[in-house]
């Protein structure tokens, strides 16, 4: 049973990254391979989930433990494969999804890929009682979370702001992550929500 892989990232595609560990190529299938970040010749440890089918053997990784232990959590809900469980973690960070179970936010859960209302109830059914296995929805690896799941200390209210209206122009979860990682940089305390947005519509166009 593999439990972590620690090394360099060789390659990165939509739905998986290889990693090079001590010259072996692990094809790792991740829910954002893009939101993998390291510094360059630094290893990078992700967090394995190892499937068995009986034409595969796959490797699913997360950067926390937290995601591995969600991603195993869905995989018991009747109806969810790894795919699925896959395209939940992609579309959603793990403590708004944990928090949408918590409080049976069907409507919530039903924008996720793969997530229809029946499936919805049942994940709501079969895991609310079991999150007690990873962390709260309002903390996560130990980092206090503002109302839709972005570090306190990052953005502020301003880019809670931003990234809800961004998701209401249809972008998913993962894509606002991902132009938040470009842009927050350039974003200072007490920018307008107007500007932060502009930011970001600027680094979605060139993904």
């Amino acid at each position: 049973m593999i439990d972590f892989l620690r090394g360099k990232i060789a390659l990165k595609e939509l739905d998986y990254a290889v990693m090079d560990v001590n010259g072996v190529g692990y094809r790792v299938f991740c829910p954002n391979p893009y939101a993998i970040t390291s510094k360059e010749d630094e290893d990078v440890t992700l967090y394995i989930h190892y499937h068995v089918r009986e034409d595969a053997h796959l490797l699913f990784g997360f950067p926390t433990r937290e995601e591995q232990s969600l991603f195993r959590l869905l995989l018991e809900v009747s109806g969810i494969g790894p795919k699925v469980a896959l395209g939940v973690l992609a579309g959603g960070r793990p403590e708004a999804v944990i928090a949408a179970i918590s409080q049976e936010n069907i409507a919530y859960l039903m924008k996720l890929p793969g997530i229809g209302k029946k499936t919805a109830q049942r994940v709501i059914l079969d895991l609310k009682d079991k999150l007690g296995t990873v962390p709260a929805a309002s903390r996560i690896g130990g980092v206090a979370m503002d109302t839709v799941g972005m570090p306190a200390a990052e953005g502020g209210l301003s880019w809670s702001e931003a990234k809800e209206a961004l998701m209401t122009l249809g972008y998913t979860e993962a894509e606002t992550d991902r132009a938040w990682h470009q842009v927050k940089g350039k974003v200072n305390p007490g920018d307008p929500v107007d500007a932060v947005m502009k930011l970001a519509l600027q680094a979605l166009y060139q993904m």
